[in-house]
């Protein structure tokens, strides 16, 4: 069995060296589905060390299955959101070839902020790209093919290798199941090459991990209590910036109170638990960061337990924060001279 891989377990950044066991070109294919063209590119490439992003476990326990029945050593899948993995997986100039397959066009105008190929996303793709490294996509959507063709004119660290902006065929191309299935309904195909060239690329640096986070504070407020008057934050949400934090359920343990939470960041959604432990001192709790999810200390998660901090010492006026490690992220209302 194949050790599964995800960016909220991984190293940011990865070691893929370490990871492979061989220092090789790194390939990279976003949003593989069914895996052809992803198995087609280990084949092809023996020389690379061949990465898989992917989301959905159906595509991702399938691929592996096929990795290992056709004893491919080269690659491997990480579920993983594209804008997470290369904010935080790949450093700077590591990648010597991206392929995009036939992204989701998200038509609807509210989720257009889901889109893979925008402003910022082909910022990061520049940053990580090696010098004369490829970047490909493909799409079956004529307005995604113009919608790309114009942000990518306007990208300066990429140049077109094609004599127009796109192409209607590719020979050589591996043809992936939904493609194969477009071209025999009759839908024409749109085939981007661009080559990463030696213009400086924007500074988007690695997202690494801050220190992690807790909160020491004291209220004559008991677990019970705390809880009941959680029923009336449950489900709203605070934005801070980029950074939203939702409070969603609350739970009473025999010993502690554990908190579900969700928090979007531009790079990064962790659904999370914050859970206060009671202390030997009477009144005296900690409110810390939980197991629940494979939490990474972010900004978000910085702020998320700083909100729930803020909403503790709003139920009760004899409540105090005796000491936290927010850093840079504590609200003013946590004097700092209680920073340890």
């Amino acid at each position: 069995m194949m050790q599964k891989l995800s960016s909220s377990r991984l190293p940011w950044p990865t070691d893929w060296t370490a990871l492979f066991g061989a220092v090789r070109p790194l390939v990279l294919e976003i949003g593989f589905g069914y895996g052809q063209f992803l198995q087609h590119l280990a084949r092809t490439k023996p020389d690379a060390n061949v990465i898989g992003l992917e989301i959905a476990n159906q595509c991702l326990d399938s691929a592996e299955r096929a990795i290992v029945r056709k004893h491919l050593t080269n690659v491997r899948v990480v579920q993983s959101m594209a804008e997470t993995a290369l904010h935080h997986l790949f450093v700077p100039g590591s990648l010597s070839e991206v392929h995009i397959n036939f992204p989701d066009p998200w038509f609807k105008k509210r989720h257009g902020h889901r889109r893979l190929i925008q402003r910022d996303t082909l910022d990061v793709l520049v940053s990580r790209l090696q010098p004369n490294a490829m970047l490909y996509l493909a799409t079956d959507i004529i307005e995604y093919a113009e919608m790309s063709a114009e942000l990518l004119r306007e990208t300066s660290g990429l140049d077109n290798t094609l004599p127009a902006d796109w192409a209607n065929e590719m020979p050589g191309r591996v043809v992936t199941k939904y493609e194969g299935r477009a071209l025999q309904d009759g839908r024409a195909c749109y085939y981007f090459a661009y080559r990463r060239n030696q213009q400086a690329a924007p500074d988007v640096p690695v997202g690494r991990e801050i220190e992690m986070t807790h909160v020491v504070f004291n209220t004559p407020l008991t677990p019970d209590e705390i809880l009941e008057r959680f029923e009336a934050i449950e489900g709203t949400e605070r934005k801070f910036g980029d950074i939203v934090v939702r409070m969603l359920h609350g739970y009473r343990g025999r010993k502690v109170l554990l908190f579900e939470v969700y928090i979007h960041e531009s790079t990064l959604d962790q659904h999370i638990s914050l859970v206060i432990a009671p202390h030997d001192t009477p009144n005296e709790y900690t409110l810390k960061v939980g197991t629940m999810g494979y939490p990474r200390s972010t900004p978000g998660l910085q702020k998320a337990v700083a909100s729930m901090a803020e909403w503790l010492m709003s139920l009760n006026q004899e409540s105090k924060v005796v000491a936290h490690k927010l850093g840079d992220y504590a609200p003013p209302s946590l004097s700092e001279e209680t920073e340890n």
